[in-house]
């Protein structure tokens, strides 16, 4: 179908010389330039959209699309951006952690089976992101902040929110997935990114600079109490 990046991460008994056995001439290229990870976050740095795919539904699975209207919402994005489909083992699926690092979810349709096998839901993406290729060009779609440039957004957030008591401590997972949704819905480039986490940096600055001017203002009121009357 036209791929030519393959990435696994943590792979069980990973041997690259019996994989060039079981592969095809035509996808010895593919083998060869396997990239292995120990994460899935490391895996995803790079990227700028990702794409998860899960059986289930409910839960934090809120948007779910279906395998071809997601191939031609992404079809005009690939002109700029690296995007990712991510699919999890074939006994248990992607985790809620790692559903997080995803834009959006597609669910493959089927009848009275929750999942497929792992390669034939791979080449059930891969299909139709084929198909949606063969499509006439749609309108230039801009570059998208990557996935590294998302976490490191989302961590700084999370830290921010927390210091001016915005989010629960206990909890913070609950609002961020709220704010995650939000900055998938609004497509976020690298630009604006940037100034979301400049604001946060201004505001961590202000909040410590409250707080040294008010030790300061304390520190002045013990040194110089008030002259007592005669």
């Amino acid at each position: 179908m036209g791929f030519g990046e393959l990435i696994v991460v943590k792979p069980q008994a990973y041997d690259l010389t019996r994989v060039q056995r079981l592969a095809t001439h035509a996808a010895a290229p593919v083998v060869e330039a396997i990239q292995v990870y120990d994460s899935l976050g490391q895996a995803l740095a790079p990227f700028n959209y990702v794409v998860g795919t899960t059986a289930r539904r409910g839960g934090e699975r809120q948007r779910v699309f279906a395998p071809d209207s997601m191939a031609r919402k992404l079809a005009p994005m690939l002109a700029a951006n690296r995007i990712a489909l991510v699919f999890g083992p074939e006994d248990r699926g992607l985790t809620n952690t790692e559903l997080r690092l995803c834009h959006d979810l597609v669910t493959i349709p089927t009848a009275e089976f929750s999942s497929l096998n792992l390669a034939q839901a791979v080449m059930v993406m891969a299909y139709e992101m084929h198909r949606a290729g063969l499509q006439p060009k749609a309108a230039f779609a801009p570059r998208l902040a990557t996935r590294h440039e998302l976490d490191g957004m989302y961590t700084q957030l999370t830290e921010i929110l927390t210091k001016i008591d915005y989010i629960n401590p206990e909890n913070p997972d609950y609002w961020m997935n709220k704010l995650r949704h939000f900055g998938t819905r609004m497509q976020l480039r690298a630009k604006e990114v940037s100034i979301i986490r400049g604001i946060c940096r201004q505001i961590n600055w202000y909040t410590g600079k409250c707080y040294r001017d008010g030790i300061k203002a304390g520190h002045r009121k013990d040194a110089a109490p008030p002259d007592e009357e005669v």
